[in-house]
């Protein structure tokens, strides 16, 4: 097994550029609006990029393969495509992740020993249990003719450990302790057109421990490397986009094969230095709005609609989130000391303007943006009935791997948007939920529930609602 080399180099820059929108996927969904432990979004966590001990994966059964890291697993691949530009290019890649660190409480007994508590106050503040995260990043560089000549292998884990904190006047005490973490990363290149220089760079990521079959889901994680992803760049490289190759490289980007996660171009326009391979499947070259003043843990909301329900929070409820964790503490700070002038860029800002100036909402479809595939048009065989836009289906998402958000959506019914392909071949039904007093709202802007077609019944709809559809000129959902 390897080592990881020494990183420094001139891509140093290029990573710490690609440092914000990694951070908003490390910690997207680690703790959610309300920021309480009490609250029920923030008891089912950890839902990308969870890299689990091998043996309890397979036991809870087969995963479905995919480039979406929604689905607990043990392993990630990336592969994508590189150009060597300069002699002896050495590649660069950081492996990035979190590990559970389990918060215990402990009131100190008469005899001088400590009991576990579900809470403790102290001196006005008040602690609870909870699982918090340590971030990790592991550095590897190792020049691009190894990879040709043989897989070359490097361990990515951490080390366990365990921290006390005394709490004022002895009354009690905190203890963190986390497990250790066992974990490699294999790289390996394929020479693809000598002409070109171009290469197809694959990099695993494998979990190596063991937690037992039998472990509960909760127990699995203290094993696991969460949200896991890569950076990948080097020296004397460029990168191609797996999204818009050019033509000459379609057919090779096309042979490219990424497991639960998916590599885009990060950094600045005109530069193919660097890759974000995510479990959250992002366009190339994503980043942070400048007007964001800080993460709030949820990148797929709008910051000022948070900023607006926490400074909501009563004083309790804000005593409590502090209470069960510090970054929690920490985004009630910015939000509460927030200055007039940062909380009004959070209204938006104009980025282009577009040729429509009259008011009326952009579509959230453009016809021929994409040949052959039409969401408001394409349909899919659910159970044996054609569900299309217009359709109405009964939410039932799967339990393994199913966003949080999601699985308090059971058993609602809704009505379809459209039928979405996504970029590795699967289907995704748009829909919004039919009792929902924000669907007018929803469908205006464009934003919509995603469901496998596994993960839906068809109802049978009127043909009275299909054609009212149809003569409103959009879908609902």
């Amino acid at each position: 097994m390897g080592t990881a080399a020494d990183p420094a180099s001139p891509s140093e820059s290029a990573f710490d550029r690609v440092r914000a929108v990694a951070d908003a996927v490390l910690y997207e969904g680690y703790l959610l609006y309300p920021y309480r432990r009490s609250s029920g979004k923030n008891r089912v966590r950890w839902q990308f990029g969870v890299l689990a001990p091998r043996d309890w994966a397979e036991a809870q059964g087969p995963e479905t393969p995919g480039v979406a890291g929604s689905a607990d697993s043990w392993r990630q691949r990336t592969e994508c495509l590189v150009r060597a530009t300069g002699p002896d290019p050495v590649v660069r890649v950081r492996v990035r992740f979190l590990q559970v660190r389990r918060k215990r409480v402990e009131r100190r007994t008469p005899t001088g020993g400590h009991a576990p508590v579900d809470t403790l106050e102290v001196a006005g503040a008040v602690h609870v249990p909870f699982d918090e995260a340590v971030p990790h990043e592991c550095d590897i560089a190792v020049p691009l003719a190894d990879l040709l000549a043989h897989e070359r292998e490097f361990a990515v884990g951490a080390p366990g450990g365990t921290e006390t904190e005394e709490l004022d006047g002895g009354a009690g005490r905190v203890v963190r302790q986390r497990l250790p973490l066992r974990a490699r990363t294999l790289l390996r290149a394929e020479r693809l057109d000598a002409r070109k220089g171009l290469f197809r760079l694959r990099v695993r990521t494998e979990n190596t421990g063991a937690a037992g079959p039998r472990s509960t889901r909760e127990e699995a994680l203290r094993h696991a490397l969460i949200a896991t992803h890569t950076v990948i760049g080097g020296d004397g490289l460029c990168f191609l986009s797996l999204l818009d190759p050019p033509p000459w490289a379609r057919a090779h980007a096309a042979g490219c094969r990424n497991l639960h996660t998916f590599p885009v171009l990060a950094g600045e326009p005109g530069t193919c230095d660097l890759v974000l391979s995510s479990p959250i499947i992002l366009p190339d070259r994503p980043r942070v709005a400048p007007e964001s003043p800080g993460d709030l843990h949820d990148a797929a909301e709008i910051d000022e609609i948070l900023t607006l329900r926490t400074l909501l929070l009563t004083d309790e409820e804000k005593r409590e989130a502090r209470a069960t964790d510090r970054r929690a503490a920490e985004i009630l700070d910015r939000v509460d000391t927030m200055p007039p002038e940062v909380f009004g860029r959070l209204h938006g800002a104009i980025r282009s303007m577009g040729p429509r100036a009259t008011g009326a909402p952009v579509p959230w479809w453009r016809e021929g943006g994409d040949d052959g595939v039409c969401p408001a048009t394409d349909s899919v065989l659910v159970d044996g009935v054609v569900v299309a836009a217009g359709g109405r289906v009964v939410l039932a998402p799967r339990g393994r791997g199913a966003d949080a958000q999601d699985m308090f959506l059971a058993g609602r019914t809704a009505r379809v948007a459209g039928v979405f392909h996504d970029v590795d071949g699967s289907v995704r039904l748009a829909v919004t939920i039919e009792d929902d007093p924000a669907a007018e709202l929803h469908d205006w802007y464009g934003r919509f529930h995603y469901f496998r077609p596994e993960e839906v019944r068809p109802l049978a709809a009127s043909t009275h609602d299909q054609v009212h559809d149809r003569e409103r000129g959009r879908t609902r959902t």
